[in-house]
């Protein structure tokens, strides 16, 4: 049984078939300047705090275009974080094999033991 998922945009579309997933977005390409945002009416002190954190030679417009593309693409890891996380619930409901809250936290505490033992031995170095 599949299903899938599109975002309110329609840019981003996440399906499963079977152990399959597919994914299908609009790739974005710097050359392809040929729409606008809307204007948009904010309070002083957000523009002055946007401005503040410009590096150097980096414009407003250039920080509002990375910080569409960045939330862009957080939305996008969200959806298919979702979309695994409802597949995972679908096999894992017409299996009948489920894993125990317990065992997966405990794997994960192994896991992050391990990548902050291997963190503080790279640091030594």
């Amino acid at each position: 049984m599949g299903f899938s998922v599109v975002d309110k945009a329609g840019l981003l579309s996440l399906g499963f078939e079977g152990d399959k997933m597919r994914c299908t977005c609009n790739a974005f390409s710097p050359s392809m300047k040929t729409a606008s945002f809307p204007s948009l009416r904010v309070d002083p002190r957000l523009r002055d705090a946007a401005q503040s954190v410009l590096q150097e030679g980096e414009t407003l417009s250039a920080f509002i275009e990375t910080s569409v593309r960045e939330s862009i693409e957080r939305r996008r890891a969200r959806a298919e974080f979702i979309a695994r996380g409802l597949a995972s619930r679908e096999q894992a409901q017409s299996s009948g094999v489920y894993i125990a809250a317990d065992e997966v936290r405990s794997e994960l505490d192994k896991m992050l033991s391990q990548r902050q033992a291997d963190l503080r031995v790279k640091a030594q170095r």
